[in-house]
């Protein structure tokens, strides 16, 4: 896994580059409904794949203030109908500023349509999901890409995306050797794995040259292990130069000997030709 400072600079590489859009932040139009008593996710399953992966695309688009993170609110695409509306398990709408927070999106108003579409199947809208919904996010509405996915295990795995082609066709976006989808607009990889701590089948979000996309406990347990490793280079540095310190007192005490030695080296040397001298007179005085 790229350390987090790797990391960064990839991010800058691949982000996305696009115009403003030409409207302003809406908070909310009287006369729009923003809610409808629904539950935002249909099971556990459904909680953790749009908890995870709305978070993971909300802190990957930070650095630019103008691309704003929708999670299951309304969007309304038709000025004046109240009945043209839908509401997305997640979208990414380019171009708008990222705050204020929205209680409906309205395209007219804020000048931007979506540009990618999220939708994770549930036994009440799955049917919806694969046929009605392919048509009106990429044509009626306009939005480049939609992609299904069913985050539930006991189900039989299904992850699709369409595109709208310039001509304003639908094409569906072919996967790869591994099932994974790459999603031109967002310039990112999705694939799906099992988590199997939580029994998710879980989308994940990678860069163009696959780097994984961490969730929020990934990458705190990344800064963690950072963190300690920095912690591990210190203490060595630390140690290196206490060892050197130590060497460098070695060396002293081994000089200091040295020159103690030397010193009583001298002095016996002295001592000796004292001697000598004084044997050597007194030879002198005996003859």
């Amino acid at each position: 896994m790229d350390t987090v400072h790797e990391f960064e600079f990839k991010r800058k590489k691949y982000m996305p580059i696009f115009p403003k859009a030409s409207g302003k932040p809406t908070v909310y139009i009287e006369g729009y409904p923003f809610e409808d008593d629904e539950p935002m996710a249909a099971t556990g399953f459904h909680a953790d794949q749009i908890t995870i992966l709305s978070d993971q695309l909300s802190r990957y688009f930070a650095i630019n203030e103008h691309i704003y993170i929708g999670v299951d609110n309304f969007i309304y695409y038709r000025e004046g109908d109240v009945t043209k509306f839908v509401a997305p398990d997640i979208y990414v709408v380019f171009g708008v500023e990222k705050y204020p927070q929205r209680r409906s999106f309205y395209t007219w108003s804020e000048g931007a349509i979506p540009v990618a579409v999220f939708e994770f199947l549930s036994d009440a809208t799955a049917n919806q999901d694969r046929h009605k919904k392919v048509q009106l996010y990429l044509i009626d509405m306009g939005v480049q890409e939609y992609f299904i996915h069913q985050p539930e295990i006991d189900k039989p795995a299904e992850f699709c995306g369409w595109q709208r082609s310039r001509s304003g066709n639908i094409l569906e976006i072919k996967p790869d050797a591994q099932g994974g989808i790459f999603s031109e607009v967002l310039n990112l990889w999705f694939r799906w794995e099992v988590q199997h701590d939580s029994h998710v089948r879980l989308l994940r979000p990678f860069l163009p040259d696959g780097t994984l996309i961490t969730t929020s406990r990934e990458e705190a347990h990344l800064r963690i292990q950072e963190q300690n490793l920095r912690i591990q280079e210190q203490n060595l540095r630390i140690q290196e130069q206490n060892l050197r310190i130590q060497e460098q007192n070695l060396r002293e005490e081994a000089e200091m000997m040295a020159a103690k030695e030397a010193a009583r080296r001298q002095e016996l040397e002295a001592e000796l030709e004292t001697l000598r001298a004084q044997l050597a007179n007194r030879q002198d005085g005996n003859m």
